[in-house]
């Protein structure tokens, strides 16, 4: 890599993403016994909705909160901002130190939400005309298999985007997991909305732009 393409990595918000989502447990617990942070809000669907983001029952920054490729050396930025139409993913995504991804995820849902009875997720958005990956993982720990599915937006049009769980792919880190178990639904941990250069075992991804990116969802219900 020539160092023209090279730029500084961000040590601190590294550390941060990883204190946020508890992934070194014993930091997590040095700051919440000095800060005395709060746990996430419990979260339970309400009228088929899990989040209604027109009208929150708590600030988004409480439950999600941005996994960037800095996790990996990236210099992309992410947030999760509220907004009068609903909640707004937007930021920066960059290939500069071999990153590509921008992300914003749940903290672990306590407890999990069992949507066995459902069909999948609808998630209501009005995007910039890139293609996003939807997640869903149910497992606690910090690195797992995450159950993903792709969508493209058409910029500036509100749509419904169905979120089929019979239809999800089992990955690991944007490689699919062959033969991998099918998405447990009776413990849904955590949800994330990703734009990424990459689809799946290194294919890139058709509708990829990088630079600033918005993407605005009204709400991620149950069908």
């Amino acid at each position: 890599m020539s160092q023209s393409n090279k730029t500084s990595w961000d040590l601190g918000r590294f550390i941060q993403t990883l204190t946020y989502f508890e992934a070194v447990p014993i930091v997590s617990w040095f700051q919440k016994m000095f800060s005395g942070e709060t746990p996430p809000p419990l979260i339970q669907p309400q009228a088929g909705l899990i989040f209604d983001f027109r009208v929150p029952s708590a600030p988004v920054n409480q439950i999600w909160g941005a996994l960037d490729d800095v996790v990996m050396g990236g210099v992309s930025t992410s947030v999760l901002q509220q907004d009068a139409e609903g909640a707004r993913f937007t930021g920066n995504v960059s290939t500069a130190n071999s990153g590509g991804f921008a992300s914003v995820r749940t903290r672990n849902l306590t407890p999990p939400l069992d949507l066995s009875r459902d069909l999948g997720l609808e998630l209501k958005i009005k995007g910039d005309g890139n293609r996003y990956k939807f997640l869903i993982r149910d497992e606690d720990t910090w690195d797992s298999i995450a159950y993903a599915y792709s969508f493209d937006t058409i910029a500036g049009e509100w749509m419904t985007v169905r979120v089929p769980f019979a239809d999800l792919i089992p990955v690991f880190r944007a490689k699919t997991v062959r033969g991998g178990p099918a998405l447990n639904t009776t413990q849904i941990r955590s949800l994330q909305l990703m734009l990424s250069k990459f689809e799946y075992d290194g294919v890139l991804n058709p509708h990829f732009t990088a630079g600033t990116f918005a993407l605005m969802v009204q709400s991620i219900g149950i069908y």
